[in-house]
């Protein structure tokens, strides 16, 4: 995203708790701050006319952060999740969708023009997810093989973002982001093994196998969250929408264009820093 705002040479403005470990183009003007000190954005704020608000601190310094966005910019664009769409697969209990939530209705209630970006499950999880395994041994061990998904490029998540920070006709929007094909978990590992030219077998965990997998390295609640959504969708194809298209103007990427892009993680051999 900061690529694509910079080439259409709009001044970039980043937030970090800590400048000096930034690792940022040049031109992009770095600034100390932090959400849970609210009162220390009041200078990074000035002159801003647009802010990309990631949340990513507990929700107790939401209300005062939003209102001083309020005070300093006239738009926020604020990266949520799918919460609102009737889809099962976004409406199993979820806290990160409840902070949303909580988020969204103190960004409506300040007055700030808003765009409300809602990318679904994003396709670089299948990176932290599967690629040591399938370094280690060829071998994906996980439950609900058959669930489907709609896996986003988080290139396209930040070029709708960038759309929506500098130009105009995107307040109110409300975009649902997804990749273009509704695939099975288990059809997303044959993919990646198309791709790097190994066969990967997929191997189904039930839940109580995945739970004790996980154990002690997994939060519990995100272990529930997955394992809800995953069951909730079997039997139906994966929620998909045309937004991205409808913002930038090109279709999403593939599962397939972001597997042959991240083929170097896949590889055997020591592990990729790419991403």
């Amino acid at each position: 995203m900061v690529d694509e705002l910079l080439d259409e040479g709009v001044p970039v403005r980043a937030l970090t708790r800590r400048p000096e470990a930034a690792r940022l183009p040049a031109a992009i003007e770095v600034v100390s701050g932090d959400l849970t000190v609210p009162e220390s954005l009041d200078a990074a704020l000035q002159d801003v006319g647009a802010v990309f608000l990631v949340w990513t601190v507990p929700p107790a310094t939401a209300p005062a952060v939003v209102e001083r966005l309020a005070t300093h910019a006239r738009r926020v664009v604020f990266l949520s999740s799918p919460h609102r769409t009737p889809h099962p697969f976004f409406q199993q209990p979820n806290p990160a969708a409840a902070l949303h939530a909580d988020i969204e209705r103190l960004i409506a209630a300040s007055g700030l023009a808003s765009t409300v970006v809602r990318p679904g499950m994003f396709a670089s999880n299948a990176l932290y997810w599967w690629a040591a395994p399938i370094r280690d041994a060829g071998v994906v061990r996980w439950p609900y093989g058959a669930a489907e998904t709609a896996p986003i490029d988080e290139r396209d998540v930040a070029s709708v973002a960038a759309r929506a920070l500098c130009e105009d006709g995107h307040a109110g929007g409300d975009y649902v982001l997804t990749g273009p094909d509704s695939l099975s978990q288990a059809e997303q590992v044959g993919i990646i093994g198309d791709v790097i030219g190994r066969r990967i077998q997929f191997e189904e965990l039930s839940p109580e196998e995945f739970r004790r997998e996980t154990a002690g390295s997994w939060p519990p609640l995100v272990v529930d969250m997955l394992l809800g959504a995953w069951g909730a969708t079997i039997g139906r194809p994966a929620f998909v929408t045309s937004a991205v298209s409808d913002v930038v103007g090109s279709p999403p990427r593939t599962f397939r264009q972001w597997v042959a892009d991240h083929a170097a993680a896949f590889r055997e051999g020591p592990a990729s820093d790419e991403v």
